[in-house]
C-alpha cells in the first residue's frame, strides 16, 4: 500500500502525535543511490527537510555504512541515533566482530583478486563486495558467494544491489538496532524507511501498533506493509511529517 495515499492520512497523523522514534537508512532513502558510493549524498531540499524533522522528533539513521561514514553525510540534520554497519556498530562486541574481520577479509581479497571489476570495502566490522563494475554480474556474484561459504569462520550475508555484505554471524541487524533505540528511547511505536536487502530485517518484525515500515519503491517481495514509489517521495514524507507536528504544536 502506498504509504502516501490519502486513505493513510489519519494513521500518519497518529503516528506524528505519538511518542514516536523514526529511523531511515541511508543510500537509497535519504540520498539517492550513485553509481560511486563515495559521493552519495542528500539533495538539498532533502536535508533540509530531514533537519527539520530531526529537530521535532527523535530520529535514527541505521546504514550500512560504517557510523563514521554515514556520520559525515548527514550535515547540519541533529540526527539522534546514529547505527553503522547494518545495525551492529556502536555496541558491545565490536572487538570480536573486528578480529573475525580482520581473519576474513585477507582471504576474501585473495580468492576473489583474479576477478574483475570488483571492489572490496573494508569496513572494519563488515565487509561489502562491490560488483558493480564486472562485466559479468551473475557469474561473479556465484564466486564471491562460493569465496564466503569457505570462510573458517561463519558469516551472515546480506546481498544488496549490485553488493554483497558479509557481516559476523552473530551481529545484530538493523532490526535489532531498530528495536533497541525504541527501548532506550522511551516511545510507543517506531517508523522505519529503508530500500535494500538488510532493511528486510526490519521490515519482517511483526508488531502492528509498534512498528510501521515504509519500503522505498514497491517490491512484492518485500514484507514491508507500505511504500513510496521512489526515492524523491521521500522529501514528501519529510514534509508531511514535519506538516503533522507542527499543526499538533498549533492545537
Amino acid at each position: 500500500m502506498r504509504l502516501l495515499a490519502k486513505e493513510n492520512g489519519e494513521m500518519l497523523a497518529q503516528l506524528a502525535w505519538s511518542r514516536v522514534l523514526l529511523g531511515f537508512d541511508f543510500d537509497g532513502t535519504l540520498a539517492p543511490i550513485v553509481a560511486d558510493r563515495d559521493r552519495a549524498v542528500m539533495r538539498p531540499k532533502t536535508a533540509e527537510l530531514f533537519a527539520a524533522v530531526c529537530r521535532r522528533y527523535p530520529c535514527a539513521v541505521i546504514s550500512g555504512r560504517s557510523k563514521a561514514d554515514v556520520g559525515e553525510r548527514l550535515g547540519p540534520c541533529a540526527v539522534k541515533y546514529v547505527i553503522g554497519n547494518h545495525g551492529l556498530e556502536p555496541g558491545a562486541e565490536l572487538g570480536e566482530f573486528e578480529r573475525e574481520m580482520r581473519d576474513a577479509i585477507p582471504l576474501l581479497a585473495s580468492a576473489l583478486s583474479e576477478l574483475g571489476g570488483v571492489d572490496l570495502e573494508d569496513k572494519r566490522y563488515s565487509v561489502a563486495i562491490h560488483y558493480r563494475r564486472s562485466r559479468t554480474k551473475r557469474t561473479t556474484r556465484s564466486a564471491i558467494l562460493r569465496a564466503v561459504e569457505r570462510l573458517e569462520t561463519p558469516m551472515r550475508v546480506v546481498p544488496g544491489k549490485l553488493v554483497i555484505n558479509v557481516i559476523p554471524q552473530r551481529a545484530p541487524n538493523k532490526g535489532d538496532a531498530l528495536l533497541g533505540l525504541r527501548t532506550v528511547e522511551g516511545a510507543n511505536t517506531a517508523f522505519y524507511a529503508g530500500d535494500d536487502v538488510t532493511d528486510e530485517d526490519v521490515f519482517r518484525i511483526d508488531q502492528p501498533g509498534r512498528l510501521l515500515s515504509v519500503r522505498v519503491g514497491e517490491s512484492r517481495g518485500s514484507a514491508a506493509k507500505y511504500f513510496l514509489r521512489d526515492q524523491r517521495e521521500i522529501d514528501l514524507l519529510l514534509s508531511k511529517l514535519v506538516a503533522l507536528r507542527l499543526h499538533e504544536a498549533s492545537r
